[in-house]
């Protein structure tokens, strides 16, 4: 019977590959692995759950046994999906996405995440979309015009005002510096 774990701070590849490792160093078979999530071709024996739960937090990650914050988890595994992993803007909005990504009504999600994370789901995707263009700035890649358009964003003087909003500095500035003051991604808030 399969089933699945919900892993928290799985926020990149590189996680998904250290989860993965994890799994099968424990020889639990596994379907398949995204963030926040791995679905397991079996259920789990009380005995391998706390030997993976162990293997997972040397490693800085965290099984969620809860729903609400499995609930948490995979609205940001959805964001950082949509904003670090791809290179076409969002089809839609986001209320939309994470609704039909989710299956529950905006509101809900909205409610609970800002009850636990203290910010706005709004917030959170704008840190993460700030991260983002840190990150696109120094590959030094894309233009600006690029970067707004891959973000979504509807000019370049609205990405330009939300990062100086929440970095203190233009774009510009940001990449003269070259000294990106990037945060990992699981402790964006």
């Amino acid at each position: 019977m399969a089933s699945k774990v919900y892993v928290k701070n799985m926020v990149c590849d590189r996680c998904i590959e250290a989860v993965a490792e994890e799994f099968k160093q424990l020889r639990i078979p596994v379907k398949s692995i995204a963030l926040g999530e791995v679905l397991l071709e079996e259920l789990l024996s009380s005995e391998l759950k706390t030997l993976l739960q162990e293997a997972l937090k040397r490693r800085g990650f965290e099984m969620l046994e809860d729903k609400n914050a499995q609930l948490i988890e995979r609205i940001k595994a959805l964001v950082i999906e949509s904003i670090h992993r791809t290179s076409e803007p969002l089809k839609t909005n986001y209320s939309t996405y994470l609704e039909r990504g989710i299956a529950k009504d905006y509101r809900t999600l909205s409610q609970l995440f800002s009850e636990v994370e203290g910010i706005t789901i709004e917030r959170y995707i704008i840190l993460q979309k700030v991260e983002r263009v840190k990150e696109l700035l120094v590959y030094n890649e894309l233009n600006s015009s690029q970067i707004a358009y891959q973000l979504g964003y509807s000019s370049v003087q609205h990405l330009s005002g939300q990062f100086k909003k929440v970095t203190g500095m233009s774009p510009s500035t940001f990449k003269k510096l070259q000294k990106p003051s990037r945060r990992s991604l699981d402790s964006v808030e």
